[in-house]
């Protein structure tokens, strides 16, 4: 605190302040300041709040050792002044009895008969003040349970008892007798126990979250396996992080351990490393570091026990040197538990836990499956994925394996790559001889051909700036080795990535922001490069076309293979001038460099570079507007490539038709195109036909044809994909997408858990990868959260997000976006005052890059909420948000903008009406809705405005039967508009009318 508490009132203010905070470090330092700040008043009453407060704290936050000093403290004054408590106080200090008895059993140094001590006492307390026993009778056998003995007997002397109003909560009470029929073997009886409190009928501060953890095991074991995977990740968000419940935390590792998610688990435990340092309760500390070790025993046992692991802080961890710490730790704890209580069941416990078999091979736990090679992976570079078909052995001899990678480089085969990625692990190996061959070469035109395989790697990730450079090494160390022919080839390659190189980072951001960013519509991010007001990526690609031109003249002795690459590497840059440039006067540029490549593929027999050509012409058909002959030629190309091969260019081109045929709005066809594509691609390295494309364009496909959840399998198989070859930003563009979808289908907890683990990566938490694509995944991150009622954290995002995007200079209308839904989180929230304050700052960025629609929905939102919240007293603040929903609907009809829902200026006048029947301005409502039918119009068969017309209808005649009292009127009008209704076909819209029209007849 920055100044103690002057005053009792201060003081209050303060605690109050306090237990809004979240269970913690902070929150107990504060308590621990306040009871300081408490004691210095001469009232008793202070201190005693005080006491209570910090007592919750030290119990939350895992401090059984403190909990019970600062309840002997409560404890004297409530003995010394009891005239100090009043009856909620009273009840308080007799609940918090079971608090202590549960912190003295999760210490091992509190013997066992003082465990029997505090009960004796808690139950002659208890008798004295008149109070029934079961809630004694709970800690007796809790106590029991806890040491393994006489555990029948205590169950059935707490259980036969009749609730009192110290009693647990109903879904504590519940989830102790599930956890007994657990305990005897029983899951079945256990799960019909929890089931109130796992459908969520029964909740509170720890339940559901503390039932789920304990549940997850015995689904899986009955079978239910769909719903054991929803309570992980709803369960999980409940305890995380959260000192107090770092047991649960541990059976959710031990469920990722036996579902085959053990790299799921691992990174659940480093977002759990606070744990180790934080949980003071040697209790809960064993039953975390049991989970735990479940966890890291697996990992050994898969062969990953080099993996890093996050452990016990002031040193690094492998699985293998974590384990072993643990299992020490661990089973001193449970040693001196037995001890203290004269019984081996921690013990037998622990090796229950430890003993446990797989349950499952692999249950796919949330929309982002990993495995544990994966765990490790440094951001950006690549991972080899699983192998889709057996690559033919690599020789032992270097000059052999040299000679078939160099073969296969010539004609393009993708199975060259796995050649350079051998020969790049054995000349780095420290013994590595060059032999002296004159097949191999010399060392550095070997490492020329292994830097341009690199640098080939690199572009197609879109690093540019580190392929250029790659390739101007490789140029220099061909030039060393004698090879000039090769040398500018690399050279070709090095222009032509350098004019790949975007003008400025944000421009690549600007035009691949995944879909979702709150936009109406897209600013235009061009640059120029300075004359004539040429965009500079056009100028730059001009440029290399031109200079690989004069290359391609000056360079002489250039093998077929290597100039009919020149040929394809010029025509690639006009191509991309084409897409950048979308002029028409380029396209025939683009044919003539094409009619080259294909001539010269022909004449010298060069398949790839023949399918190569026909791509390229396609495509410049498609991009200039002609898509019935780009279609012609896509379909020669297939059938020349079935015909002549080569194999590996069908997924691509089968790829290129189904894109043609999606823009064609023929989804059927192109979904099987693609389906198709991914058949053939399975043959083929993913890299090489570019499979990650394919799962992206099927999802599209798929979202054309209304299959949303095929749709989201190919999202996050693509995402999986680009991930694998370190192409981290496409990657995070396709889960943001992911997200986005499965929060729209409503699963909210698999749409938390993708963006929790993609915002845990380090290179994210780190703020490598672009700051908008980051924004995206944390505003459907804060979506998400408030569509799962976790008001309070998704409240504390938005506000982040509006504070960061205020800074947005390049896009105010993002701002204007995040401010909005901020405003109406807060005005849910009853924050008003806040609320006006971020629908400014949304209606400033707005007058800077307009959001008509998404601003005026906001804004008569916002009018709604105040007016329902508050009544009359709401009035004006709701009457001054519509009044800024006014000029907004102003500005949208100077500018022209037409809404994609309902019309602005009618949304209006509709939200004028019902502001003023919340304030009980009835005659007001009757006459905005009045006018809101005027703009509405009369509906016809097919104008699509009967529903909104219907609804004016009705609340209109609402105002005037029921809350004006002028019945006749109102029934005059719902039979008129029943008619009309009923004569256009609109008969569905008809039923609240009539059922209205009912009620009004039957008051008459």
């Amino acid at each position: 605190m920055p100044t103690a508490p002057q005053t009792t009132d201060e003081l209050y203010e303060e605690l109050q302040a306090n237990q809004r905070r979240p269970y913690g470090r902070t929150r107990t330092v504060t308590a621990e300041e306040l009871v300081d700040a408490a004691e210095r008043f001469e009232e008793t009453l202070p201190l005693v709040r005080a006491l209570l407060e910090l007592q919750e704290a030290y119990t939350y936050g895992s401090e059984p050792r403190k909990s019970t000093v600062a309840f002997a403290r409560l404890l004297t004054l409530f003995d010394e002044q009891p005239d100090v408590f009043d009856e909620n106080l009273r009840h308080l200090v007799f609940w918090r009895f079971k608090w202590v008895a549960a912190a003295l059993r999760a210490l091992p140094e509190i013997p066992r008969t003082s465990l029997r001590q505090w009960l004796t006492e808690m139950r002659e307390r208890y008798e004295k003040a008149g109070l029934g026993l079961q809630p004694y009778y709970g800690q007796a056998y809790r106590l029991a349970a806890h040491v393994g003995e006489d555990t029948d007997l205590a169950f059935e002397l707490w259980a036969a008892r009749t609730r009192t109003p110290l009693s647990d909560c109903e879904a504590c009470e519940i989830s102790e007798r599930a956890l007994y029929h657990l305990a005897s073997g029983d899951d079945e009886r256990a799960l019909r126990t929890w089931e109130p409190v796992l459908a969520g009928k029964e909740s509170c501060q720890e339940e559901p979250a503390r039932s789920i953890a304990h549940a997850l095991l015995p689904l899986l074991r009955a079978g239910h396996t769909d719903r054991a995977r929803e309570l992980h990740l709803a369960g999980y968000r409940g305890c995380r992080r959260n000192p107090s419940m770092s047991g649960e935390v541990g059976r959710h590792l031990e469920f990722c351990a036996l579902t085959g998610n053990e790299a799921r688990g691992l990174e659940l435990l480093a977002e759990n490393r606070n744990l180790f340092d934080e949980v003071d309760s040697p209790l809960e500390l064993l039953d975390f570091l049991n989970g735990v070790e479940v966890l890291l025993r697996r990992v050994e046992q898969l062969g990953h026990g080099e993996l890093p692991a996050a452990g016990f802080p002031g040193r690094t961890w492998t699985v293998t040197g974590l384990r072993a710490e643990v299992h020490g730790r661990a089973d001193d704890l449970a040693a001196r538990f037995d001890a203290r209580n004269g019984t081996t069941a921690h013990t037998d416990r622990r090796g229950a836990r430890l003993g446990r078999a797989p349950l499952l091979e692999a249950l796919e736990l949330t929309l982002r499956t990993r495995r544990l090679d994966e765990v490790a992976v440094v951001p950006g570079v690549p991972v080899a994925a699983p192998a889709a078909r057996a690559v033919a052995a690599f020789p032992e001899s270097l000059p052999e394996l040299v000679a078939r990678a160099r073969a296969l480089d010539e004609q393009g085969h993708p199975d060259a790559r796995a050649c350079w990625t051998e020969l790049r692990t054995r000349v780095t190996a420290p013994d590595y001889t060059h032999p002296d061959d004159p097949a191999v070469g010399p060392l550095a035109r070997l490492r020329a051909d292994l830097l341009a395989d690199e640098a080939s790697r690199r572009g197609e990730r879109d690093d540019f700036t580190e392929a250029a450079a790659l390739y101007e090494e490789a140029a220099g160390l061909y030039d060393d080795a004698g090879t000039p022919a090769h040398a500018a080839l690399a050279r070709a390659h090095a222009v032509l990535a350098t004019a790949e190189i975007p003008p400025q980072t944000s421009a690549r951001a600007a035009s691949e922001t995944p879909s979702g960013l709150p936009a109406d519509g897209a600013a235009d991010t061009g640059d120029t490069d300075g004359t004539d007001g040429i965009p500079a990526e056009v100028a730059a690609l001009t440029a290399a076309h031109a200079a690989m031109v004069r290359l391609h003249a000056e360079t002489s002795g250039l093998a077929p293979y290597q100039e009919v690459r020149l040929l394809r590497l010029r025509a690639t840059a006009l191509g991309l001038r084409l897409q950048a440039s979308r002029s028409d006067g380029h396209v025939a540029a683009v044919l003539h460099e094409v009619g080259l490549l294909h001539d010269f593929a022909t004449r010298h027999d060069i398949p790839g570079q023949i399918a190569g050509a026909l791509v390229l012409r396609a495509s410049t058909f498609a991009i200039s507007g002609d898509l019935p002959a780009a279609a012609a030629e896509t379909d020669a190309l297939l059938d020349r490539l079935e015909a002549h091969g080569p194999a590996w260019h069908l997924p691509r081109a089968l790829g290129l038709r189904a894109r043609l045929r999606l823009g064609a709005q023929d989804a059927e066809a192109a979904h099987a195109d693609l389906g198709e594509a991914l058949r053939l691609a399975a043959d083929w390295p993913a890299d090489a036909v570019d499979t990650a494309r394919l799962h992206g364009d099927l999802a599209e496909a798929c979202m054309h044809l209304g299959r949303p959840d095929e749709a989201l399998r190919h999202l996050t198989r693509s995402a999986e994909l680009n991930l694998r070859r370190g192409d981290r930003f496409d990657a995070y563009c396709a889960y943001s997408n992911a997200a986005t979808l499965s929060l729209d289908l409503g699963r909210v907890e698999d749409c938390i858990a993708l963006l929790d683990s993609l915002l845990a990566e380090p290179d994210v938490a780190a703020g490598e990868p672009d700051d908008r694509l980051v924004a995206q995944l944390r505003l459907t991150r804060a979506r998400a959260l408030r569509a799962g009622e976790d008001l309070k954290a998704a409240t504390t995002e938005f506000l982040a997000l509006a504070a960061e995007s205020a800074g947005w200079d390049d896009d105010p209308g993002s701002h204007a976006m995040i401010a909005a839904e901020t405003a109406v989180l807060l005005a849910e929230a009853d924050e008003f005052d806040r609320a006006r304050e971020a629908a400014d700052q949304a209606l400033a960025a707005h007058a800077r890059d307009p959001r008509h629609e998404a601003l005026s929905n906001c804004l008569r939102e916002l009018a709604r909420l105040q007016a329902r919240q508050q009544g009359s007293d709401g009035l004006a603040g709701a009457l001054a948000f519509l009044a800024d929903a006014g000029r907004v609907a102003e500005g949208a009809h100077s500018a022209g903008y037409e809404a994609h829902g309902r019309p602005l200026d009618s949304a209006l006048a509709y939200e004028y009406g019902r502001v003023h029947a919340y304030a009980d301005a009835y005659e007001d409502a009757l006459a905005a809705l009045e006018k809101a039918l005027a703009l509405i119009g009369e509906p016809g068969p097919d104008n699509g405005r009967a529903g909104e017309w219907a609804e004016c209808v009705r609340f209109a005649a609402a105002m005037e039967g029921v809350y004006l009292e002028r019945p006749a009127p109102a029934l005059a009008r719902l039979d008129a508009a029943v008619s009309r209704l009923t004569a256009l076909g609109h008969t569905e819209e008809t039923e609240p009318l009539t059922s209205l029209a009912a009620r009004l007849r039957d008051e008459e």
